[in-house]
C-alpha cells in the first residue's frame, strides 16, 4: 500500500505522524511510504533520516494523495481537496466534532480517529490520549516553573531559607499524574484532587496529598467511578463541596494546574474568578483544558495573560512543545493501530468484529459511521 505522511498544516503543530523509526518498519512490511519534504523537521527528523530508511520525499499533494494518509490532526479543507475518494486517513480526527466528521464523509474517506479507541488493556499501546497527555502534564509543570517568580524546591542557603512552592493539581488522570511526578522531582509540595476514588492511591503513591471530598450518597459514589477511564459530570451538591474545599487549597497555592476534561462537552469550571482573586500575586495557573473552554473562566486559548496578579496559561497544544518525543510516541501508537487494519497482501481490512477498529471507525462509503455526541 502507498502510505502518505504530510506535514501538519494547523498553526503551531510541530508533530509528525510517522518517524523514521516507524517508517522503517512500514517499508520492511512491503509498503511504499511517501513523506512530504520537511514534514518532520520541527520534530527533529530531517528528510535524510526518512530517506535513509526507505521513504520517498515528495510534495504535499503527493503525500495527501496516497491510499493511506497518516495525520496528527484532522485534515483541513485544503487538505481534503487533495485527498482521493476511497482513501483512508488515520489520526486524531476529533470524534466529537460532528461538522468535521461530515467533511471527512463527504470527501469519501475511510477515517479512523485514534482518540476513540476504548480504554482497555489491549488498546494501551495505541492510546494516543494517554501518550500525549503524559507529555502535556510534564510540559505544564515546566511552563509553570518558568513563569513562577520563585524557586520550586526548598533551599537552605547562607542568605536564608527559601520555602518550597505549593502546587495544586486538579484532575489526576494521565496528565495530572505526570504533572504530580514532575513537580515532585522539582521539589514542590503537591496536592491533587480528582472525582474518582481510585485516584487517591495513585496520587499518594507519587508523594502528593489527596484533596479528599467525601461522598454523601451512593449516587455520587457511582458517578465518580467514571466510564471507560473518563470522568462523568458530578452532582451539584458534590461540586459545591469540592469547590469550597478546593478554593481553600487554591488560595494557599503558588501554582495550580487544571486537567479536567469531559469528552464531547465543555470543560468544567474548577477555578472561579473569585478563587483567582484570592491567590497571591505572582501565582501561576496552567489551564490544560483551554481547548475545551478552560477550567478557569479567565483562561484565553493559546494566550498567557495576567488577571488579578495571577499568570494564567492557556496553551492548547502542549505536546507540540515537546514535538520530538510527542511524535515518537504518537507514531508508535499509529503503527500499533495499523497492525489491526493492514494486511501485507490484502491491503486495508476493516474488521468490525474488532472492538478497537469498530470504535475508531468514523466514516466510510460517504457516511458517518459513529455519530458525534
Amino acid at each position: 500500500m502507498r502510505i502518505g505522511v504530510p506535514a501538519e498544516s494547523v498553526a503551531g503543530e510541530a508533530r509528525v505522524a510517522a518517524t523514521p523509526e516507524t517508517v522503517k518498519k512500514l517499508v520492511a512490511q512491503g509498503h511504499v511510504v511517501v513523506v512530504q519534504a520537511g514534514a518532520g523537521v520541527a520534530a527533529g527528523a530531517v528528510d535524510a533520516d526518512y530517506e535513509a530508511v526507505g521513504a520517498q520525499m515528495v510534495t504535499a499533494a503527493e503525500a495527501l494523495g496516497a491510499e493511506l494518509v497518516l495525520k496528527v490532526r484532522r485534515p483541513q479543507d485544503a487538505e481534503l481537496a487533495q485527498m482521493q475518494r476511497g482513501a483512508t486517513v488515520v489520526g486524531m480526527l476529533e470524534p466529537f466534532n460532528a461538522e468535521g466528521l461530515q467533511a471527512l464523509a463527504q470527501a469519501g474517506l475511510t477515517a479512523f480517529a485514534l482518540e476513540a479507541a476504548p480504554r482497555t488493556t489491549r488498546a494501551q499501546s495505541l492510546d494516543v490520549l494517554s501518550s500525549q497527555a503524559n507529555i502535556a502534564g510534564y510540559k505544564a509543570v515546566l511552563l509553570a516553573a518558568n513563569l513562577y517568580p520563585r524557586f520550586m524546591p526548598m533551599l537552605m542557603t547562607a542568605a536564608g531559607t527559601v520555602k518550597a512552592a505549593r502546587l495544586v493539581i486538579l484532575g489526576a488522570g494521565v496528565a495530572g499524574l505526570q504533572a504530580i511526578a514532575t513537580a515532585k522531582r522539582l521539589g514542590a509540595v503537591v496536592e491533587a484532587s480528582d472525582v474518582r476514588p481510585a485516584a487517591k492511591e495513585q496520587v499518594e503513591s507519587l508523594g502528593a496529598k489527596f484533596i479528599d471530598v467525601p461522598f454523601e450518597t451512593d449516587e455520587e459514589r457511582e458517578i465518580a467511578q467514571g466510564v471507560g477511564g473518563y470522568a462523568r459530570p458530578m452532582p451539584k451538591a458534590w461540586l459545591d463541596r469540592q469547590a469550597a474545599l478546593v478554593a481553600e487549597r487554591v488560595k494557599q497555592a503558588n501554582i495550580v494546574i487544571t486537567t479536567a476534561l469531559i469528552p464531547g462537552r465543555r470543560a468544567p469550571v474548577l477555578v472561579s474568578e473569585a478563587m483567582v482573586q484570592g491567590m497571591r500575586p505572582g501565582s501561576v495557573i496552567v489551564d490544560m483544558a483551554a481547548a475545551q473552554g478552560g477550567n478557569c473562566p479567565l483562561t484565553e486559548a493559546d494566550k498567557t495573560v495576567v488577571r488579578h496578579g495571577v499568570t494564567i496559561v492557556g496553551e492548547t497544544n502542549l505536546p507540540a512543545m515537546v514535538a520530538a518525543d510527542a511524535s515518537s510516541l504518537y507514531a508508535r501508537n499509529v503503527l500499533d493501530f495499523l497492525k489491526l487494519v493492514l494486511d501485507k497482501d490484502k491491503g486495508l481490512i476493516v474488521n468490525m468484529d474488532d472492538d478497537i477498529v469498530a470504535a475508531c471507525l468514523m466514516t466510510r462509503d460517504g457516511e458517518v459511521k459513529r455519530k458525534a455526541a
